[in-house]
């Protein structure tokens, strides 16, 4: 697995008001550090679910997912009442954003480290072609998701 690659592996399952509601931990590295946000999604609902803003910041990926695991399920419960308040009537285009977002700044971390010598130029060259074809990519799939509301 390359390392710019996001994983959203299945944390736990909760239930809120009778509804049962998976919780999976969507995670990725920002360039500095790997970032986690959980995401709470229902089976009934078509849509990938919705997202807790909070962050859960690690080392690496199974830092990001130990965090996510340890939380109780009344911590869950607070963080999806505050996902629900906070809600985004778009989420599958915020999602593509932030693919794009996080690919924007891998492609940067990538050319700063070769600059600095990091990595080797032929090796990092690469990365930056393989980012750049992801990130034309995901910019060619905003359209599919661009005035799209969510219903969940």
């Amino acid at each position: 697995m390359a390392l710019h690659e996001i994983i959203q592996p299945h944390v736990t399952t909760i239930e809120y008001q009778g509804r049962r509601l998976d919780v999976t931990c969507r995670v990725a590295f920002d360039g500095v550090e790997y970032v986690g946000r959980l995401w709470f999604a229902d089976d009934s609902w078509d849509d990938s679910g919705i997202p807790d803003r909070g962050a859960l910041p690690g080392r690496n990926r199974e830092e990001v997912i130990a965090l996510a695991q340890r939380l109780t399920p009344q911590e869950l419960e607070l963080r999806y009442r505050r996902a629900l308040a906070e809600k985004r009537r778009y989420v599958g285009l915020r999602k593509a954003t932030d693919d794009v977002l996080s690919k924007i700044r891998y492609l940067n971390q990538v050319a700063i480290s070769m600059r600095a010598g990091l990595l080797d130029v032929e090796g990092a060259a690469q990365e930056l072609d393989l980012t750049e074809r992801q990130l034309h990519e995901c910019v060619d799939r905003l359209r599919n998701h661009a005035g799209v509301e969510s219903s969940g």
